[in-house]
């Protein structure tokens, strides 16, 4: 008995375990998304400093991981030619391997391609702290790939795991992982539309309803998770929030000029956008709509979305503003040294609001774009549920 039970045990251990270069790609990421909160605390609470910083490292390290995995998947597939691993791999320039292998060892290089690039720029332009510029362009762009190529790896599994009830649930919780990195780096991008002091305009919510939505569907639809909106939002927040009491507990001083603000710890990011709202709504009404036409579907959940999120977001804003959320939790109270003491984020007002109008305007066009987003996020989703390779 004890020679036919070992091998049982040993197959149905193999049979449930996740492959390490999904693990690996997982961290890649991750490192990636600690690594670029940290390098915007930086920036503000330190200035432009030597390249090789913490920060720095914990963002490259990401395309060093995913140039390791993808690289060995596409080698492997290419010259060893496995049964297992040409049966998922597709053909591109002469090269095999999975399509997300592909997708990620292109982000892979785009981060690294992007790091001289940033240096130089900095180097030529003095410019600091500012998110879209041509080189953070090419490496969010680049994460993105990576991500989007780890999420495609974990979703062929997931496909293939159809029947493997507990494989099936690891990888799932591996998408739904992978998925709130994904909508962390849409919402880093978002950063410089969604200030807090900018609330109160139509601007954030037509930012964040070209994204998210996208997001919110497509993980819905290729998980098969009644709550994976709400899930990826609450891990959004999670991270944030633990960013915010997390950062200022370490020491920093300004190395540039000119400095405003009396920094003396890092600086942490603002508080989160209130997704989990809108993304609890959405995964209610997928829910309830069943076999509704994806149109039809996509029209609907484009205005719920814009407006469950005005409706939270738009009097927490009002909070934001006054000295109640001056405190460790919140952290308005906390600048970069760079920011004058007359900017409106210091004296805790609104930038101009929105004339009626314009306001009705902007956001009609947030709910076409969230509605159009749905729409997209949708079809993708569709997509990641039959991809096998």
């Amino acid at each position: 008995m004890a020679t036919v039970a070992v091998p049982i045990t040993y197959a149905a251990k193999r049979e449930t375990d996740i492959p390490w270069y999904l693990w690996c790609l997982a961290l890649a990421v991750t490192s990636a998304s600690i690594g670029g909160r940290w390098d915007v605390s930086w920036h503000q609470s330190i200035g432009r400093d030597t390249f090789w910083t913490p920060a720095h490292i914990a963002i490259y390290l990401c395309g060093v991981l995913a140039g390791i995995a993808c690289g060995y998947l596409i080698l492997k597939a290419t010259f060893q030619r496995p049964t297992e691993l040409i049966a998922t791999s597709v053909q591109v320039v002469g090269l095999s391997g999975p399509l997300g292998a592909f997708l990620a060892a292109w982000g892979g290089l785009a981060m690294l391609t992007s790091a001289p690039f940033d240096n130089w720029w900095h180097n030529a332009y003095g410019l600091d702290v500012k998110i879209v510029s041509p080189p953070h362009t090419l490496l969010i762009l680049g994460d993105v790939a990576i991500e989007a190529g780890a999420l495609l790896l974990a979703m062929s599994a997931l496909n293939r795991a159809e029947g493997q009830p507990i494989l099936f649930s690891r990888l799932r919780k591996l998408v739904l992982y992978l998925s709130s990195v994904l909508l962390m780096s849409v919402m880093f991008f978002c950063m410089e539309f969604t200030r807090d002091v900018l609330l109160h305009t139509s601007l954030p919510y037509v930012a964040l309803s070209i994204g998210v939505p996208v997001c919110f569907a497509a993980t819905s639809r290729a998980s098969r998770y009644k709550w994976a909106a709400t899930s990826i939002a609450a891990l959004y927040i999670a991270s944030v929030i633990a960013f915010i009491l997390i950062l200022p507990l370490f020491p920093a001083e300004p190395k540039l000029g000119p400095v405003y603000q009396p920094v003396t710890h890092f600086v942490p990011p603002q508080f989160p956008m209130l997704l989990l709202v809108p993304a609890m709504l959405l995964d209610l009404f997928w829910t309830k709509i069943g076999s509704l036409g994806k149109l039809l579907a996509s029209a609907l959940s484009g205005p719920l979305f814009v407006l469950s999120l005005l409706a939270v977001e738009w009097p927490f804003a009002s909070f934001l503003m006054t000295p109640a959320s001056n405190n460790r939790f919140f952290a308005t109270g906390s600048h970069p040294f760079s920011v004058p003491p007359w900017a409106p984020v210091v004296l805790r007002q609104f930038i101009r609001g929105d004339q009626p109008s314009m306001l009705i305007r902007g956001l009609g066009m947030a709910t076409v774009c969230a509605a159009i987003s749905v729409w997209l996020g949708l079809t993708v989703g569709d997509w990641m549920r039959k991809i096998q390779r």
